[in-house]
């Protein structure tokens, strides 16, 4: 059973308390930042005259999962992507890798690691909403089973179609996210990334490393098989003038047609 956020600009006041919320779980540190940090998880931004929030979108098929080497990010069957920090080796890829921009790094810290939003798991895990959608006052952030949340966003739309833009932003968005939002304006005009792609990125990437050609190790060998040559004849030129040098790489002194050190010493 797979759970997500719905976030309706329309509804949202800006108290604060989603934000506060998260800083409260997650036991992390004060103040609440205007920018999403990796020490401020979620926030609220006022663009184009409304409210909206800012986090991670738990895409269903994360691009940062994919990226990963060490399995530090993770999806979670139940929706949330994780991040086990003592996994992570700081290599930054789920940073470059994310569409939305979501990952941060601790640059302060001299062991530092990412900070984003998990989704509260451990209190899905134990049958409770994340704290944001628990605190929140006018039920701008609920959750629920993701199908359930995407007929309740249909609903409101259909129910007062003048009050939104007629899109779910996170329904097909880069494959799909847990957090699905809703609003009065276009979302780009929200700061939120437009134009992406529908299929899963991970799925993208996979079809451009499947055409890469066969002969990309052959060609390598034989690149360095010419570097070889060149540093070779470098070498053999340096001996028979005099020059005392170390051989290049795999090559032994003395094999170069006759012209070894001894040779280029009479």
């Amino acid at each position: 059973m797979s759970f997500g956020i719905l976030f309706d600009s329309t509804r949202c006041i800006a108290c604060g308390g989603c934000s506060a919320a998260c800083k409260e779980q997650n036991a992390l540190p004060l103040p609440v930042e205007e920018q999403p940090t990796a020490y401020t998880w979620t926030v609220v931004q006022r663009r184009a005259g409304a409210n909206v929030r800012r986090m991670c979108m738990h895409c269903l098929s994360p691009t940062c999962v994919s990226v990963c080497p060490v399995g530090a990010m993770r999806k979670s069957p139940q929706g949330p992507v994780t991040y086990d920090a003592d996994r992570c080796i700081g290599c930054r890829y789920c940073i470059m890798a994310c569409p939305f921009g979501v990952p941060k790094y601790q640059w302060d810290r001299p062991v530092p690691v990412v900070g984003k939003c998990v989704m509260c798991a451990s209190r899905i895990r134990e049958g409770q909403a994340p704290a944001c959608a628990a605190v929140c006052p006018t039920g701008a952030t609920i959750f629920g089973e993701r199908e359930v949340l995407v007929r309740e966003a249909r609903a409101r739309m259909s129910r007062e179609p003048s009050r939104y833009v007629d899109r779910i932003y996170g329904l097909d968005e880069a494959g799909g996210t847990s957090v699905l939002m809703l609003a009065g304006v276009p979302f780009d005009q929200l700061g939120l990334p437009d134009h992406l792609p529908e299929e899963p990125l991970p799925l993208l990437t996979w079809r451009v490393l499947s055409h890469v050609p066969d002969f990309v190790p052959v060609a390598a060998a034989f690149l360095y098989g010419v570097h070889w040559i060149t540093k070779r004849r470098e070498y053999v030129r340096l001996v028979d003038g005099g020059e005392p040098v170390e051989p290049p790489s795999g090559a032994t002194p003395g094999a170069g047609g006759g012209h070894g050190a001894e040779g280029g010493r009479r």
